[in-house]
């Protein structure tokens, strides 16, 4: 029974089958979204969930059993519980108002999705790999944010009060800035002042209208091209690190799983090569000494 469980949570067909039944129950979230239709084919969609959590309960069980006299190794793996909690969680009894988090816990198990693509879990992995040198990249960020918005308060809020009255809002501007929406009009009227432009509707807020030609072309620009150009590159290369030990890490399992191990006659040789490089500085050292 052991060996026929290993073999159908291995075969292609079963791995195709809960992919099916994750994108199925994809659609399904959708659906609900519009209530008339939902309403109308109430009983069909209710029995089709039904029919997909049959499926993901045969997966959790089959993988169960594969592990023989150790069913608890299933919940070493990260993925297993998370899909073991979707599962349970159907089992609760909601109702009445907590309908939304029934609906909320259907729409989970389309990341099942991730599990399933091996592809996508390696994009996953080198994510949650990348969030810590990713904080330290967000932390000098964000002192370039702190830097400029009180630099942009001193600047520009006699004359600017919409975008930089205060830290807070200077903040928020200069994050519309590195996104680059619309920021080439919060550089305009700080340099042509709010009277030339971009108060219109709100002259009473425009006191004391100050343009400053030299002074807010260096700071937006400045701005965009170290926030925009340098920092999203230093994250691109954070993640494009994490990929890669994700990569080795998953290539290292599945030869593992596999039994199979680098062992061609070229790296033999080479090892061995390298040995032999070792005792002769080995030698030399000694007659040195």
């Amino acid at each position: 029974m052991v060996n026929i469980c290993k073999s159908i949570s291995k075969s292609k067909w079963f791995q195709n089958l809960v992919t099916i039944a994750i994108l199925v129950a994809g659609v399904l979230v959708g659906i609900a979204t519009y209530p008339k239709f939902s309403s109308e084919h109430e009983e069909i969609l209710e029995w089709l969930n039904q029919i997909i959590l049959g499926v993901f309960i045969i997966e959790i069980v089959v993988k169960v059993i594969a592990e023989g006299r150790k069913p608890w190794l299933y919940f070493t793996d990260g993925w297993n519980i998370f899909d073991f909690v979707i599962v349970a969680a159907a089992f609760l009894p909601f109702g009445g108002s907590s309908i939304a988090i029934l609906r909320l816990l259907r729409l989970l198990r389309v990341l099942k999705l991730i599990k399933a693509l091996p592809k996508l879990q390696m994009l996953v992995g080198a994510l949650l790999k990348s969030i810590p040198s990713m904080g330290y990249v967000s932390i000098l960020l964000l002192l370039l944010f702190y830097i400029y918005a009180v630099a942009g308060v001193f600047f520009f809020s006699e004359n600017d009060p919409i975008h930089f009255q205060d830290l807070q809002r200077s903040m928020l501007s200069l994050f519309r800035v590195v996104t680059l929406e619309d920021w080439t009009d919060i550089m305009y009227i700080n340099m042509f002042g709010c009277e030339n432009y971009g108060y219109d509707g709100n002259m009473n807020l425009c006191i004391n209208s100050k343009g400053s030609l030299v002074l807010s072309v260096t700071y937006f620009v400045s701005f965009v091209l170290i926030g925009t150009m340098i920092f999203l590159n230093l994250f691109i290369g954070v993640i494009m690190n994490g990929m890669d030990d994700a990569k080795n890490e998953m290539l290292l399992e599945n030869q593992v799983q596999s039994g199979e191990q680098d062992t061609s006659i070229e790296d033999v040789e080479g090892k061995i090569f390298e040995l032999q490089e070792l005792l002769v500085l080995y030698k030399i050292q000694q007659k040195e000494e």
